[in-house]
């Protein structure tokens, strides 16, 4: 299990660093003073308080947040695609994939985001259609109060003490995946990249689990506050930039990462095809990208960065212990599989 203290926090020392924001363009000759950011609803609070005041105070800009999830921004992006309203989004990697397939998104350049290159080298996909910009890891939510010992299985969602008290995502949000996942490994026991792709076995075991549904989220604030509340004991399938944020913030919630493992979430960031204020957005990326940034993300949001320059709190997990799906065999199955989830589970 992770476990990430208040003390650990501090001692990573970003309070002042991301006043710097070095590899952001001094001067943004921008076609705009005003940028429209899309991203996860749940990003919404770090972002407004710690993060996109200090790249307003160095760009000279307003950023507007529009938070959502990612399958609502590719709709977004859809309808938009003639005079598209956003310049930035955010969205998770096998949603990115159709955003690029569709034409959504545009191929960075490097001249204008030099920290592209600084990254690690499986942070950039596509060349550079888009990038991971920090990397949250998932595991079981639990409310610390109600339970002492913290789920040491991912069986736990499935035990029937947790009969009527268990929270599982919706599979229109990317972490719903990992529920469908960790059924089919439980069903077949075999390991996570075999298992992925046995999904009669998955949706089998996921039935099995009906009596333990308190409820399928779709918005991942609502549901942290079942749990804070008590009124769940569990969400499987949850992640750090959910749960760990609100355990600092004094909440009765922690995160554990099951013996059978933990999930590495795909966060990806975009420059969207014909968005307003071309010079601006890559700005925008650019100071994402940054160290400084990633460093505040970091300490805030619990995520692992993905600029090696950036600090990160001691506590952490190792990226390499965490489990990375074939998220190309998601996209491609994800519509048929909302619509099987929808049908038999709800």
């Amino acid at each position: 299990m992770a476990r990430i203290s208040r003390r650990s926090i501090l001692k990573a020392g970003v309070g002042g660093m991301a006043l710097g924001l070095i590899g952001a363009p001094a001067l943004v000759r921008a076609q705009t003073k005003e940028i429209v950011v899309g991203g996860p609803a749940g990003a919404a609070k770090y972002f407004n308080a710690d993060i996109f005041p200090l790249m307003e105070k160095k760009l000279g800009a307003k950023i507007l947040y529009e938070g959502t999830n990612s399958l609502t921004n590719l709709q977004k992006m859809q309808a938009d695609k003639a005079a598209p309203k956003m310049s930035v989004v955010i969205m998770d990697d096998p949603v990115m994939l159709s955003a690029a397939d569709q034409d959504l998104v545009v191929k960075m350049s490097a001249t204008a985001i030099p920290t592209i290159g600084k990254l690690s080298p499986s942070a950039v996909h596509r060349d550079g259609m888009w990038v991971n910009y920090q990397q949250p890891w998932a595991g079981i939510a639990f409310n610390s109060k109600t339970m002492k010992t913290p789920p040491a299985s991912w069986a736990a969602l499935w035990a029937p003490e947790n009969k009527g008290r268990v929270i599982v995502p919706s599979l229109s949000n990317t972490e719903g995946y990992w529920a469908l996942l960790v059924a089919a490994h439980l069903e077949t026991g075999k390991p996570f990249k075999e298992a992925q792709y046995d999904i009669e076995a998955a949706f089998k075991k996921l039935k099995s689990l009906k009596p333990n549904l308190l409820n399928v989220y779709t918005n991942a604030p609502q549901a942290i506050n079942l749990l804070e509340q008590g009124e769940a004991s569990l969400i499987g399938g949850q992640f750090s930039a959910y749960t760990l944020i609100r355990k600092a913030d004094g909440s009765p919630v922690d995160l554990s990462i099951p013996k059978e493992g933990g999930f590495a979430m795909p966060s990806g960031l975009a420059k969207v095809k014909g968005g307003p204020g071309s010079d601006l957005a890559d700005a925008v990326i650019e100071a994402f990208l940054s160290p400084e940034v990633q460093s505040t993300l970091a300490a805030k949001a619990f995520v692992a960065p993905t600029n090696p320059a950036a600090t990160k709190p001691a506590g952490f997990p190792d990226g390499a212990s965490l489990f990375v799906p074939d998220w190309a065999h998601f996209a491609k199955q994800r519509a048929g599989w909302i619509d099987r989830w929808n049908k038999e589970l709800l």
